[in-house]
């Protein structure tokens, strides 16, 4: 018998409450069953998608299939189990290796990534478990849920291939050790990880002229389209992104766009992450500026507090981007958080996680769709990765 078995993971707070959910379906659509799985109270995304799919498999087992098409919203995973990227890390090795020992009683089992709005169900059960970790349940399949008498939990815990976290399920592998992600560790912050992945949008006509571009609103050019489409695919492979958070304007709206199609998710909007606004330059390149008032250009650059004319200041844009961020980081706290945006925007934020001042907008700069990722345990910032466009070559 053939089965469709989709399954999924996720922690709250990475680490975190965690818990997985699988559902199995037979060749109809006709559901056969669905198990949501408490993995533990201190696990990462990845240890949380790996029970999914091993409580998947013993699902499917128990219903007698002999062939399973696996269908599941990690990238990694589904890239490790396909053995297209290697497993670094000896904890979630074992994780693999559990699967794939299950795997190898089946006829044939093939493994296909999806968005998430296509995971919807085993989401839902990937929520339930996690529910039912916050009250305190113990691991475990979940009351109510979990048709299958065979199926059980899986033998060991482990990490994420980032080394953020171990699970702390039923079995212990040696002495204990402090579970935080390493930053939190050497910084001794408790606070949980809320992840900033940043995304400045693609190419326009104003940038490809070098021109001022703030409050005006171009679309993307072709080869803007191209970038963000690239940028999007990259975003596939870096872990599971919980939302997307985008200004308000339409270049970086476009750019979101893609990344949303390519991640299953839905796009939010949010007025403080608009670009620095130029005022009676916007539009002009530096030298047009220079050639039209070359004092007023002066006194702008000689600080941070001066506003171009009509304009806005970067301590004034620093304080309205850092209102933003704090607003998105209490609202997702926990959460890995796309932001699409501009330029400036991201500098800001990288200045918030460094705890730098305003040079550091001169000293910084970033290249067309470029990633960058920034995380913040409550007050703290680190800085994981500036300007990265590995996906432009």
């Amino acid at each position: 018998m053939q089965v469709k078995m989709y399954c999924d993971g996720g922690s709250r707070g990475n680490p975190g409450v965690a818990g997985s959910g699988a559902v199995v379906y037979d060749a109809s659509g006709e559901t056969l069953g669905e198990i949501a799985y408490v993995v533990g109270k201190k696990s990462s995304n990845n240890v949380a998608e790996y029970h999914g799919l091993i409580q998947g498999l013993e699902a499917s087992r128990s219903v007698g299939a002999t062939r399973v098409d696996v269908f599941m919203d990690s990238k990694l995973v589904v890239e490790q189990m396909t053995g297209r990227w290697k497993i670094k890390h000896p904890d979630m090795q074992k994780l693999a290796r559990q699967a794939r020992d299950i795997a190898s009683g089946f006829e044939k089992v093939t493994y296909t990534w999806v968005p998430r709005a296509k995971n919807k169900k085993a989401d839902e059960l990937s929520n339930v478990a996690m529910d039912a970790a916050a009250r305190g349940d113990k691991p475990g399949i979940v009351k109510g849920t979990g048709v299958w008498a065979g199926a059980s939990a899986p033998a060991a815990s482990g990490a994420s291939a980032s080394g953020a976290s171990a699970s702390d399920a039923s079995a212990s592998v040696g002495p204990a050790v402090d579970k935080r992600d390493a930053a939190a560790h050497w910084a001794g912050h408790e606070s949980p990880r809320t992840r900033f992945i940043l995304l400045r949008h693609g190419q326009t006509h104003h940038s490809a002229e070098r021109r001022f571009s703030g409050t005006s609103n171009p679309d993307l050019t072709d080869t803007g389209r191209e970038q963000a489409k690239r940028a999007a695919s990259a975003l596939q492979g870096f872990g599971r992104i919980d939302t997307i958070v985008a200004s308000p304007q339409a270049r970086a709206q476009q750019t979101a766009e893609y990344a949303a199609e390519a991640l299953g998710l839905s796009i939010a909007t949010d007025d403080g992450l608009r670009e620095l606004d130029f005022g009676d330059f916007e539009g002009l390149t530096r030298d047009e500026v220079i050639a039209k008032d070359a004092e007023a250009f002066a006194t702008w650059q000689s600080s941070p507090n001066n506003a171009p004319p009509s304009g806005e200041s970067l301590t004034a844009f620093h304080r309205r981007v850092t209102r933003a961020r704090l607003k998105l980081q209490e609202r997702y706290e926990g959460q890995t958080v796309l932001l699409v945006t501009h330029m400036t925007p991201v500098k800001s934020i990288v200045r918030q996680a460094l705890g730098a001042n305003a040079d550091l907008f001169k000293h910084v700069f970033l290249d067309l769709a470029s990633i960058s990722v920034v995380d913040f345990y409550g007050d703290y910032g680190v800085v994981r990765c500036v300007n990265d466009v590995a996906h432009h070559r």
